[in-house]
């Protein structure tokens, strides 16, 4: 793939002389691509079909698949825990994948809906009209996307929950095990307006909602993941499978490269690999930097040399070294 295009990729001079060089770039890695296909960003079609797993792997979302439970996975940064979650899409066949990044300041009312109350308010001030359509200032989020009815279930990533505050995981309990929640605003409407299409997490897509619930059909494939930074409460795990991934084995990166990057960007990267290899046995390192390295030093232009060595040391620096 990558040896295919030999065009340089040192484009950028640092002259500060004016040239058109930027046409002259190589296309980028598989997984940087953001074009779509089938309604899935290229990038995330590409981390899916590439994606290796394990027997215990297997195992586990299969059961977390026949019990309706969220799938919590925890392991090191770069060991594929939310690339699962599209593995899991692409395989079954299913809808793209709704993702949840959180963060210290998300809570289940982020991941449900949000409501534009002020929005509106200035809308209806403007128009000097206090009847506007309520559901043009209501979208649901990843969750209460993945929530709603309907004949198959969606994948849902609630990505490093670990994040969050300390109460969101006890907070997402009755969601589980009730597979529906309420929206307020909706649910204080008068009788006319029993039915409201609200907007969701899928661009351009609304929803009608009935007397503001909305109730699961098909419970989501909720995949959560955690970086292990803090423990959950032994309610919220109960209700999960819990799954530990660990690190890639020398075996398994040789087919993570090659199903990436093609046989001859292996066969130029195996030594980078045992440069990886040997490095994450003493620091913390991802994956995707070991695909970098390869794909940098596999991508047209000049041969390897002492920039280049020093170019590829750069990206394989461990993550939890102080000052790298």
């Amino acid at each position: 793939m990558t040896t295919e295009d030999s065009r340089n990729w040192r484009i950028y001079r640092g002259d500060s002389r004016p040239h058109r060089g930027i046409g002259d770039l190589p296309p980028p890695p598989p997984w940087r691509r953001f074009d779509s296909v089938e309604g899935r960003r290229h990038g995330d079609l590409e981390r899916a079909v590439s994606y290796q797993t394990e027997q215990e792997t297997t195992d586990k979302v299969n059961a977390a698949l026949l019990l309706r439970r969220p799938l919590l996975v925890t392991g090191k940064a770069g060991t594929g825990k939310s690339t699962l979650a599209y593995n899991i899409a692409y395989e079954l066949g299913l809808e793209p994948v709704l993702i949840w990044p959180v963060t210290s300041k998300s809570n289940l009312r982020n991941g449900l809906y949000d409501y534009d109350a002020i929005g509106r308010v200035h809308e209806s001030g403007l128009r000097q009209n206090i009847s506007l359509d309520i559901g043009r200032y209501i979208r649901l989020g990843p969750l209460g996307t993945a929530l709603l009815p309907a004949p198959q279930p969606r994948v849902l990533l609630i990505d490093e929950l670990d994040k969050s505050d300390i109460d969101l995981p006890n907070d997402l309990l009755n969601v589980f095990e009730e597979g529906s929640y309420l929206i307020p605003e909706l649910e204080r409407l008068p009788a006319e307006q029993e039915v409201v299409e609200v907007m969701t997490a899928n661009r351009g897509i609304r929803a009608p909602i009935s007397r503001g619930r909305v109730q699961c059909t098909a419970f989501p494939i909720v995949v959560i993941t955690s970086n292990g930074e803090r423990e959950f409460p032994p309610a919220f795990l109960r209700r999960c499978i819990r799954l530990s991934m660990e690190p890639p084995s020398e075996d398994q990166l040789v087919k993570i490269v090659k199903a990436h990057l093609g046989e001859d960007a292996l066969r130029l990267g195996r030594p980078i690999i045992q440069r990886f290899i040997e490095r994450r046995n003493s620091g913390e390192l991802a994956t995707d930097q070991l695909l970098n390295a390869i794909y940098l030093a596999t991508s047209g232009g000049r041969p390897a040399d002492e920039g280049m060595d020093e170019l590829i040391n750069s990206i394989l620096r461990p993550l939890d070294i102080a000052g790298s």
